[in-house]
């Protein structure tokens, strides 16, 4: 005790003696004396430093070794590589004039001691030591910090970290490494912001993810990503072909996917690319063959075609999917048509894997069989979830006989091309999402559309029977040499080669002829009904409205969607001049009598147009009708009425609304759409238990995601023009029985302008959703949808709404306060809906979708992702994450155990059997299957009730 007492009087006596000499130049500062001595007598072999043990003024003169002070504050200690074993003083932020600091390659150990607040720091070197532990705040303030190398040190060994949000405060940041140092998560998008980052190494952590959009315009020349536990990072390379300044890049021992972007050749600074163990696919470009780089590496990926010629110094390009083994050589004819047609479908994984070599009736081509004559018969590929597009290029396959594609997600219209395969017979595209025109095929071929909800569904002409000495209605010879081979029509397997039998060839012929028969039998009853039905429709038809529409680029001067509607008591209507969407017009009488003279019983919602009331037709088809409240008929309100109905009558798509009419009778103005039993998303986020429903589980929101994100690409690339939605929010996403999405109320959609610019226009949306450009400048691109879709991402994850006053004020919008703790996983995890019940069989998905928002949502238009990659990436985690034991009596018709892209597929059939199993009649009904008139559906849209 009495020894303890005299260490006190000593220590005090010292630190008085000490602020004694503080006026004298160089005197140590007490403060900063007190942690240096901190940091000397917690180290296990302090003697290394060579510090006087009897010293009382590190600055000197003559200043300690390894310490460097200004005006009696240290602002430098230099250690490195002195073999130092122990922690470090936890108050080492004290010394708040540090400008550097460079601890590397020792045994320092223990919880790394927070830099919270060091300022004036530029330069600190941590690698290559052994602490466990890095605290939460380590990065706040450092506002200064140039160089910040943390390699190598084990921290949170056991869970792992996330690189919080603090660092996008280090604007000067030029090099930040942390290879092996136990980083998980997503890479944050922030890192890309930064203005001076020229250096991010992060090899060998667990990081997973996609490389974050926002690097495709930073300044990066160094980028270390390669080798990450787990399996390491995922998705497409596209964002690399924009990062002209890098010098080395470094992605090997990852699971990237997808081709080598074509604009790769613009990184003329890049001296070293290393792409070895990864799942890259495609072939290689030009650009990237001419590249006069030092080390390139590009070995065990999947790349196919021809071998170029490089101009690498150093090049290796082994354990590949070549047709030729040696640089220069060329691919044969079929082989390069093969690989044009899975390129149009994004190379998928199974099939890049297999089809490998120079000739595909030889090796294991799957999905691919051949004829006698070793050409390409037969392209089976049904039920793979395939996406992408349908190429052209197969009509070069002048040999196909059959084109088996059933069950998969191809998109954009069937190749008119293909009418010129000569001995084509069969082209089966069941259940994709293929647009018209349907090409004219020639007699002879069947072609199955069932399930293609933007085609309908016909007959084709089916093959007449040949003699014996002519040859068959495919043009193949009939002899029994030279019969096409057979193959698996409900499966997919490996190449065949066994020829078909005379017998199985004329059963064929029997079967396509008999079906033929029957279909034409069929479309003769149904047009002898329907010419019954017109003709008494045209007898009772009450009085109904018409609508002119001018050329489709009419627009106003607001660049609105325009057409002229004419009441039906008009002259220039009575005259007879009605456009082809005369058939869109309903009586007013007609609407008031569906819902019961618009009774409050049947109202669904109100919004600012007006209130939408439920409705049902004589035969038991239940509509939705919105009604314009009359008193506020303004011009804006009459422009989203005509907006609605014109936009509406150009597009169609599954995951659209559909507009099946309209009224104007007076002052009246109505929409009739399809009717959506499950209302709408918000209601299903936000006001599940007021309205006694269940939460919705994480399997049907991703698949609600996913219906969202193909009816905006819809709008956006795959109609004749492009449209802008301009108010896309959970209460415009509407829901049917089956929780399968449609996109509604499009009356502020404008078509997008021809170049890839902006236009400017009157702010209108819904605060919370507004993209940041068009709130503040008015301008407008298919961005603002973009960032719109990001934020129902968000709402989907935490099942809180876009703007909520009631929240605090950091929270109250939900894409601002999201953005915060998006790369931080625990604070992700803990902040999704708790609705969810959250296990970790949906983190991984949950990460996914969390990045995704967080790409949708960038304050910059330009890095966020077009709607065609959006779908891409949630197509993907559909097809991959697997529900839980909790979600498996959801559906009872559905087995929830199988993963969610044949779940899909088996809801995909129920649609179909329920909306389309009457090619003359779509929708929902009461009672036992009433007709249902043609043009009507079972969905509808409206806003929640408020």
């Amino acid at each position: 005790m009495e020894a303890d007492s005299r260490r006190l009087i000593h220590h005090v006596a010292f630190l008085v003696y000490i602020c004694l000499l503080g006026g004298v130049d160089g005197a140590t500062d007490p403060n900063d004396f007190e942690i240096l001595n901190d940091f000397r007598n917690g180290l296990e072999n302090p003697e290394l430093l060579k510090w006087p043990a009897n010293g009382n003024d590190a600055c000197g003169p003559p200043s300690w070794p390894h310490v460097f002070c200004s005006n009696g504050r240290v602002t430098q200690i230099q250690v490195r590589g002195l073999g130092l074993q122990g922690p470090l003083p936890q108050n080492l932020n004290r010394l708040d004039k540090l400008q550097s600091v460079a601890f590397q390659n020792n045994k320092f150990n223990g919880k790394l001691p927070t830099f919270s607040g060091l300022s004036d720091l530029q330069f600190a070197y941590l690698d290559y030591n052994e602490f466990d532990t890095i605290p939460s705040d380590f990065f706040h303030g450092l506002d200064n910090i140039r160089v910040l190398n943390l390699d190598y040190n084990p921290f949170n060994r056991s869970t792992g970290w996330s690189i919080p949000s603090d660092l996008a405060e280090a604007l000067q940041l030029v090099n930040f490494s942390c290879s092996g140092c136990n980083v998980g998560g997503p890479v944050p998008d922030f890192l890309g912001d930064l203005p001076s980052l020229s250096m991010l190494r992060m090899s060998y952590n667990r990081l997973t993810g996609y490389i974050p959009l926002s690097f495709s315009d930073s300044g990066l020349k160094v980028l270390w990503l390669n080798n990450q536990d787990g399996g390491g990072m995922s998705g497409p390379l596209d964002v690399i072909g924009s990062m002209v300044g890098l010098t080395q890049l470094w992605l090997h021992g990852s699971q990237f996917t997808g081709p080598i972007p074509d604009n790769i050749g613009d990184l003329t600074s890049l001296k070293e690319l290393n792409l070895n163990r990864n799942h890259l696919v495609g072939m290689i470009p030009t650009s990237l063959a001419n590249m006069n780089l030092q080390v390139l590496d590009l070995s065990n990926n999947m790349f196919m075609g021809p071998i170029p010629v490089f101009k690498a110094s150093k090049v290796d390009y082994e354990s590949n999917s070549f047709c030729q083994d040696d640089p220069g050589g060329q691919c044969a004819s079929e082989v390069v048509a093969l690989l044009d047609f899975l390129h149009d479908l994004n190379y998928p994984e199974k099939l890049a894997l297999q089809w490998t070599g120079n000739d595909p009736c030889k090796g294991p081509w799957w999905g691919i069989t051949c004829n006698p004559r070793n050409e390409v018969s037969v392209i089976n590929l049904q039920k793979l979830g395939l996406t992408g597009t349908l190429s052209p290029s197969i009509s070069n396959l002048s040999s196909l006989l059959e084109i088996h594609l059933k069950g998969n997600h191809i998109h954009g219209m069937i190749p008119a091309s293909l009418t010129q395969l000569r001995f084509l017979w069969l082209l089966d595209v069941t259940g994709n999402d293929f647009m018209p025109p349907l090409p004219m095929f020639r007699n002879g071929v069947k072609v199955i559309t069932d399930g293609n909800l933007n085609i309908i569904s016909g007959s084709n002409k089916s093959p007449l029977p040949s003699d014996g000495n002519s040859e068959s209605p495919s043009g193949i010879p009939s002899s029994a040499d030279d019969q096409p081979p057979s193959s698996d029509l409900d499966g997919v397997g490996s190449a065949s080669h066994v020829p078909v039998s005379e017998n199985s060839t004329k059963s064929r012929l029997a079967a396509v002829v008999t079906a033929a028969a029957g279909v034409t039998f069929f479309i003769i009853i149904a047009a002898v009904i329907a010419a019954y039905c017109f003709r008494k429709r045209i007898k009772t038809k009450q009085a109904t409205t018409n609508v002119v529409v001018p050329p489709k680029d009419s627009l106003d001067h607001d660049n609105m969607v325009k057409i002229s509607l004419v009441d039906s008591s008009s002259p220039e209507t009575q005259s007879g001049s009605v456009s082809a969407n005369n058939n869109l017009g309903i009586s007013l009488q007609v609407l008031r009598n569906v819902t019961n003279n618009f009774s409050q019983e049947n109202e669904l919602g109100r919004g600012g147009f007006g209130v939408v009331y439920k409705g049902e037709l004589e035969n038991g088809t239940r509509v939705a009708v919105k009604r314009m409240e009359s008193g506020v008929v303004s011009s804006k309100a009459l422009d989203e009425f005509r907006a609605e109905i014109e936009v509406l009558s150009r597009v169609s798509h599954r995951h659209l609304v559909s507009l099946l009419g309209y009224s104007i009778e007076g002052n009246e103005r109505l929409l009739v759409y399809e009717y959506m039993p499950l209302r709408a998303l918000s209601r299903h986020l936000f006001h599940w238990r007021s309205a006694d429903l269940k939460p919705l589980s994480w399997a049907k929101r991703l698949v609600i995601a996913l219906d969202v994100a193909r009816g905006v690409e819809y709008l956006h690339t795959l109609t004749h023009q492009t449209f802008i939605h301009r108010d896309l929010k959970s209460a415009n996403i509407l829901l049917d029985e089956n929780f399968r999405a449609k996109v509604s109320d499009f009356g502020l959609v404008k078509l997008a302008p021809d170049t890839e610019g902006s236009i400017a226009t009157r702010l209108a949306g819904t605060f919370g959703y507004l993209a940041p450009e068009y709130a503040v400048t008015g301008k407008i691109s298919t961005k603002v949808d973009v960032y719109s879709f990001g934020v129902v991402l968000m709402e989907l994850l935490t099942g809180l709404a876009a703007l909520d006053e009631q929240r605090p004020e950091d929270q109250r919008y939900l894409a601002e306060w999201f953005w915060r703790i998006k790369s931080e996983k625990q604070k992700l995890i803990a902040n999704l809906d708790p609705a969810l019940g959250a296990k970790e069989d949906i983190y991984e998905s949950v990460y996914a979708v969390a990045e995704l928002a967080g790409h949708c949502t960038a304050r910059d238009p330009s890095p966020r992702p077009d709607m065609g990659y959006v779908v891409n990436v949630i197509a993907r985690l559909v097809d991959e994450w697997k529900p839980s034991d909790e979600d498996t009596d959801e559906d009872p018709g559905i087995d929830l155990r199988q993963p969610l892209q044949q779940m899909l597929m088996g809801w995909k059939e129920n649609d179909v059997t329920r909306y389309y199993s009457d090619s003359s009649s779509v929708g929902s009904s009461k009672g036992s299957n009433p007709a249902k008139p043609s043009g009507f559906a079972d969905s509808f849209t409206w806003n929640d009730a408020r």
